[in-house]
């Protein structure tokens, strides 16, 4: 319930008065706040996925973002070298997104482990190699630009920032909701028992394999729909969104709001979607740059502070936000369960005891 309460306040949310100073820019009403909170959902979306996989599969890949940048850059090809409307260049680009996690994944999954997460990496890099060497196709260096001949009116231009909004909530809920169905399901089950010992699952019969390559696809194709979403609201995409770098910002999110957690890679995202954004305001705001130097040029550089915040919580909130909290929670239930446990047993000695004997205790 509290789940479907966050999701009908952030539909509400275009339509609300609500200013945060120093989080949003503007009110939540205007473009300015929309746009940021609709690429906080996007990025929390992706790490949803990236949490499916590192969480539930138990597998460290470098090279998620390939799957991503397959979402963005596809669906700008299918708009551009393609000429289809919108909704068929989103079914081509997730398409195009899960025979690449397909191909990769058959191949990744040969190995696990450090192996694995290497494998990933060397495919991450060809196609960020790929990317910025076919220009033609991809734009290279430059990116590739959204054909919005194809896009219709309604998600255009900065006055329909509201409709993109609730478009990228829209692909929040379905990630959340496959990303639920998923763990929930024997499939996740299946996982998460190979990820803690894949020796036994073998051993009662199953097929851990095809297992973890499932789970890898849905992730892979999952991250292509966060793509499509980043492309549309971006209007367009970089070769950064294929890169094993941007892999390692997806891992820090799902870090950050704690592994394991779906909720958790949810607030994950959107704390350091916020804090980029909002960091960069702050290094070229007066206030650092009256600074003496030697905090002025640390404090210019938001790449230094999201470092520094990062160690922090490593080192002190190692199950991240969510598994800090749950730790937290966990602990209070088991006190008031001893709490009551206690009780109980004073209750029965005083029973056992009967009245007369109680009396004369007394």
């Amino acid at each position: 319930m509290i789940g479907v309460g966050v999701v009908v306040l952030m539909a509400l949310l275009p339509m609300l008065n609500i200013s945060i100073p120093g989080i949003l820019p503007t009110p939540t009403y205007m473009p300015g706040s929309l746009a940021l909170l609709s690429l906080c959902m996007v990025f929390a979306s992706l790490a949803l996925s990236y949490n499916l996989l590192l969480g539930s599969g138990g597998m460290l890949s470098f090279g998620h973002a390939l799957y991503f940048g397959a979402g963005a850059y596809g669906l700008g090809i299918a708009l551009e070298h393609f000429g289809v409307p919108l909704w068929p260049g989103i079914l081509i680009a997730i398409l195009g997104g899960l025979v690449i996690a397909v191909v990769t994944g058959a191949v990744a999954m040969r190995v696990s482990g450090i192996p694995f997460a290497m494998v990933t990496l060397a495919f991450a890099q060809a196609g960020s190699v790929l990317v910025r060497r076919n220009s033609v196709v991809t734009g290279g260096e430059e990116g590739l630009s959204l054909n919005t001949e194809q896009v219709p009116d309604a998600l255009i231009g900065v006055v329909n920032t509201r409709n993109l909004y609730w478009l990228m909530l829209v692909i929040l809920v379905i990630v959340y909701l496959v990303t639920l169905w998923v763990d929930t399901s024997r499939l996740g089950h299946l996982a998460r028992a190979t990820r803690e010992n894949e020796q036994r699952v073998r051993v009662l019969g199953l097929r851990p394999y095809r297992a973890r390559l499932l789970v890898f696809v849905i992730a892979g194709g999952l991250a292509s729909l966060s793509g499509v979403g980043y492309m549309l609201l971006q209007s367009g995409t970089v070769p950064r969104a294929v890169s094993a770098d941007f892999t390692i910002t997806i891992l820090v999110m799902v870090v950050l709001g704690g592994v394991g957690f779906r909720w958790g890679a949810i607030v994950g995202g959107v704390i350091y979607t916020l804090l980029d954004q909002r960091l960069t305001v702050l290094a070229g705001s007066d206030l650092i740059a009256g600074l003496p130097d030697v905090l002025r040029i640390p404090l210019s550089e938001p790449l230094f502070i999201l470092g520094v915040l990062f160690i922090l919580v490593v080192m002190f909130l190692p199950g991240g936000i969510a598994g800090t909290i749950d730790g937290w929670m966990r602990r209070r239930r088991g006190e008031k369960a001893r709490t009551s446990l206690r009780t109980l047993d004073d209750a029965d000695a005083m029973a056992d005891t009967g009245p007369e004997q109680a009396e004369v205790r007394v």
